[in-house]
């Protein structure tokens, strides 16, 4: 029997048999069928190494074609840049075609002006948005890292009751939030009366972090969508090493950089044995890796359609136990908290 095509199926847009090999996930209370993989548009602001726009954009409307339909983005990647260049990715493709989401709440680079989640920037920051991404709407609005809000009390009473007022008038159709520490998710759910459909959590189903596994029962009792991104751990995860501004420790950084040199001594992309990791996560709705290049997004297909070989998997097991066990803490939480809060009381 043919495998039913999800409802962002376009006849004559798509690669008909690339779709069909896809696999699609609900996700949560949505009811929105999204694919295993997505396409994260972090990587296309100021944060990552500098890259080539139009590849950019023709890897974006590839990766529609190839059958990826959730793509994420934000105003804080880049100042906008990251919703501009989506936006020209987006024109001449079917709306039917693509899920989007994007996010409010994170602003600008410098500190004192980094977050606001007030209803009034909300509202602001919702209209523009659509200006930059030339859409009418979003599928998902998400408040950018809640984790960074004076009070969790700011988020209930004035975020999400103005996002759900822009769902109410149409500009939105679900709504998310996301940050780094997975405990104050939970609690905004557990505190809030509003529609919460969605959570992205970044970074916590990794090689390195398995945060996430503890708090999946709970996301699933209440059908809220999980949203896996970072699965290369922003960088870390790579034979290239994270930016500069990566938040985990030195101690961290340089047992990952072992494990990548070692990958490099194997002839193997690190990514691609980070990538298949996550993808064995079966409670993901869709995992969302940021890509901007075509080599890039091949990679990932691959992985996501191929898996990886016997050999590829004993170098993993290798690598794991050579370095990676050896880690003692295995993530960032707090850091960035305590930076920002630091430089707000300068």
């Amino acid at each position: 029997m043919d495998k039913e095509l999800p409802p962002t199926y376009v006849e004559g847009f798509h690669d008909l048999q690339a779709v069909k090999s896809m696999e699609y996930r609900t996700l949560g209370k949505t009811g929105l069928m999204v694919s295993k993989l997505s396409l994260g548009g972090g990587t296309l602001g100021c944060h990552y190494a500098a890259f080539d726009e139009d590849e950019a954009i023709e890897t974006i409307r590839k990766a529609i074609k190839k059958g990826i339909n959730y793509i994420d983005t934000a105003y804080w990647y880049g100042q906008g840049k990251s919703e501009l260049i989506i936006g020209k990715a987006l024109k001449g493709i079917p709306r039917q075609a693509y899920y989007i989401g994007t996010k409010v709440g994170r602003y600008e680079l410098d500190f004192a002006n980094m977050f606001d989640f007030s209803m009034e920037r909300v509202r602001q920051s919702v209209k523009q948005s659509l200006e930059r991404l030339q859409l009418d709407y979003v599928d998902v609005i998400q408040i950018h890292d809640i984790e960074f809000a004076p009070s969790l009390d700011i988020i209930i009473t004035q975020t999400l009751p103005e996002l759900s007022r822009q769902v109410a008038e149409g500009r939105a159709r679900h709504i998310g939030i996301t940050g780094y520490p997975i405990s104050v998710l939970k609690e905004c759910i557990e505190k809030s009366n509003i529609n919460i459909a969605v959570v992205l959590t970044y970074a916590r189903f990794t090689l390195i972090d398995d945060t996430l596994l503890e708090y999946i029962p709970f996301f699933k009792e209440r059908n809220i969508g999980i949203i896996n991104a970072a699965a290369p751990s922003m960088g870390l995860l790579t034979s290239q090493g994270p930016q500069k501004w990566h938040p985990a420790s030195d101690d961290v950084k340089k047992v990952c950089k072992q494990a990548g040199d070692y990958c490099k001594e194997k002839d193997l992309e690190f990514t691609k044995l980070a990538v298949w990791h996550s993808f064995q996560c079966p409670d993901v709705a869709t995992h969302l890796i940021g890509m901007q290049n075509l080599r890039e997004l091949d990679i990932n297909m691959d992985v996501l359609h191929n898996g990886i070989t016997e050999e590829e998997k004993e170098i993993l097991k290798d690598m794991k136990d050579k370095y990676l066990s050896k880690l003692t803490t295995k993530h960032w939480e707090g850091a960035d908290l305590e930076k920002y809060w630091k430089e707000m009381k300068r």
